[in-house]
């Protein structure tokens, strides 16, 4: 039996159209400026983050927070930032260097240092294997307006809270700078 399109039917499918498109907004204001769920994939983050990916191939969840995300920026904090090698895609690395600071780098960056210009941070993959990660190594300091969020909490079946960022103590290469020296491109 077939229903029928009746003066009522059509009434509750319009107002639930309705309500239905009127959170559409809303919801890309949100996912927009203030936070996202947002799985990582890949190696490049391993063992910070992913740390089964070696055997399961699991993704670690996390939530991304995108109020403000450049301000107070502090080096150890992992962001979500578009790829400058693919904008379409969204990358998640380690901010290591703050603009002014001197980083030494690592292969394929074709000098052993460099000096984080103004308005711009170093970030790193936290696999050692630098075939595993594309990063500031590859593609040089980044712009602050490509970050588009702090990675703030877990939110995986193996784990769920605060991403501690503070407590990570990595094989530091930078020489902390001072935000007044950094090279300033007009």
């Amino acid at each position: 039996m077939r229903a029928k399109l009746t003066i009522p039917n059509i009434k509750n499918f319009s107002y639930g159209s309705f309500i239905f498109l009127s959170w559409v907004p809303a919801m890309i204001f949100f996912n927009t400026h203030v936070g996202e769920v947002q799985f990582i994939n890949g190696e490049s983050m391993y063992p910070y983050l992913n740390t089964d990916f070696n055997e399961t191939q699991n993704k670690t969840i996390c939530w991304t927070n995108k109020w403000k995300p450049t301000k107070n920026l502090q080096r150890g904090m992992i962001v979500s930032l578009w790829s400058p090698y693919n904008p379409d895609r969204m990358a998640i690395k380690r901010v290591v260097g703050l603009e002014g600071d001197m980083v030494y780098t690592r292969a394929p960056y074709p000098y052993q240092t460099a000096v984080v210009p103004k308005n711009h941070v170093w970030v790193e993959g936290d696999n050692r294997d630098t075939n595993k990660t594309m990063d500031s190594n590859t593609y040089g300091p980044v712009a602050l307006p490509m970050i588009q969020g702090r990675i703030t909490h877990i939110l995986s079946r193996k784990g769920f809270g605060e991403v501690p960022w503070w407590q990570f103590k990595g094989k530091t290469r930078v020489v902390e700078g001072r935000k007044e020296s950094a090279p300033h491109f007009d």
